[in-house]
């Protein structure tokens, strides 16, 4: 079964950058299509960004669009999330999921379609 494992959250001002990243255990990293999601106090889980099984293909929601970069290495088991011009309002606890799929091109945009996620890392964006 593979574990997922969340880093990289921290404090930074707006206009900041970050780099999180999670580490799959496992051999089987590459079946999996990733994504990352965040919930603010207060607010659901929303989907961010998420990223094929390939990495060719990747998809963002609109408030992060030219600003979030996801990507993979999976012959490191692991995914990123380069965020640069951070806002206050990206503040929130970040999570990486993965769900293994059948389709090498998939991209999962919804919380329910995943059934393996990480503990969750903290980003705080202060104006």
């Amino acid at each position: 079964q593979v574990q997922l494992v969340e880093s990289g959250g921290g404090l930074v001002q707006a206009g900041g950058s970050l780099r999180l990243s999670c580490a799959a255990s496992g051999r089987t990293f590459s079946s999996y299509a990733m994504s990352w999601f965040r919930q603010a106090p207060g607010k659901e889980r929303e989907f961010v960004a998420g990223i094929s099984r390939s990495g060719i293909e990747s998809y963002y929601v609109d408030s992060v669009k030219g600003r979030f970069t996801i990507s993979r290495d999976n012959a490191k088991n692991t995914v990123f999330l380069q965020m640069n011009s951070l806002k206050p309002e990206d503040t929130a606890v970040y999570y990486c999921a993965g769900k293994q799929y059948y389709a090498l091109a998939a991209i999962l945009t919804t919380s329910r379609e995943y059934d393996l996620w990480g503990q969750g890392t903290q980003v705080t964006v202060s104006s």
